[in-house]
């Protein structure tokens, strides 16, 4: 499959040199065979449309779009799959001409995870922290494989209305749920808050949760020392999934897309081991 150098690359703030997806695409494209380059790339909010148009006149093959630009990019797209238009974010940029065509890929990688764990999320009841674009896209998937209740918890009243109207759940705060002890089967953090450091308020008010529901707890964020989440499910003795495997199953997706070759999540995380 070697042959025109292709290019894709990640779109973010500084976190975009941070993530693991650089390494995964690199070490995963050379294992296949395929001839590519990805780069991360800064890009601030009053350039997201220099930026997009970039991606065609530099014949960018594709690009992914990390924090904080998964929504801000939607206007620039020609074309938004059916997912992304729902869950108001994409991650996954593929450029067919001077068309761009935006996809969720973190959505089909979280159900992917869920599946790859055994869990069913069907009539359990969900509780999800955080109101970004990663709680949309999985509030997206828990209402599509019709968890009996969808509870979510963020800092920001406005945006968590915005995903109840939009795509569904029930908004609750961290008072109403320090008030009356949550009965979550599955426990999912999509903010930024993994460890002490991160925040100590919130470390004590997640240290001072029963959750005597709880199956499952999972953290998109990964590579966090002291990783409180991973302390409550300890303390619970139920399975802890951090963000890793998430991303690899979105990676996995991406790819699909990109080239049309299926590769196996667990070679993306070998690509970062």
């Amino acid at each position: 499959m070697k042959g025109i150098m292709k290019i894709f690359c990640i779109i973010g703030d500084e976190r975009a040199f941070r993530t693991k997806s650089p390494a995964m695409f690199t070490a995963v494209f050379k294992r296949i065979g395929i001839t590519a380059s990805y780069v991360p790339l800064k890009v601030f909010p009053d350039q997201i449309g220099e930026a997009m148009q970039s991606l065609r006149t530099l014949n960018f093959d594709g690009a992914n779009i990390t924090i904080p630009h998964k929504s801000s990019v939607i206007p620039y797209m020609n074309i938004l799959s059916e997912g992304a238009n729902i869950i108001g974010a994409v991650n996954t940029i593929i450029r067919n001409g001077n068309e761009l065509k935006g996809y969720n890929t973190n959505a089909i990688g979280f159900m992917d995870t869920l599946e790859e764990q055994g869990f069913d999320v069907t009539n359990k009841k969900a509780l999800i922290f955080g109101s970004g674009g990663g709680a949309r896209a999985v509030v997206f998937i828990l209402n599509w494989l019709r968890s009996e209740s969808i509870e979510i918890s963020g800092r920001t009243a406005r945006r968590v209305e915005n995903i109840v109207n939009k795509i569904g759940g029930k908004a609750t705060t961290l008072d109403s749920i320090a008030q009356t002890p949550s009965s979550a089967n599955i426990v999912i953090n999509t903010t930024p808050v993994s460890s002490p450091d991160d925040s100590p308020e919130f470390t004590r008010f997640l240290q001072e949760q029963k959750f005597k529901d709880c199956e499952l707890i999972l953290d998109l964020n990964y590579g966090r020392k002291n990783n409180i989440w991973e302390k409550k499910a300890k303390e619970l003795k139920v399975p802890f999934i951090d963000g890793l495997r998430p991303l690899a199953h979105a990676a996995r997706r991406t790819m699909l897309l990109w080239t049309r070759v299926d590769v196996e999540p667990s070679e993306f995380l070998k690509a970062i081991e």
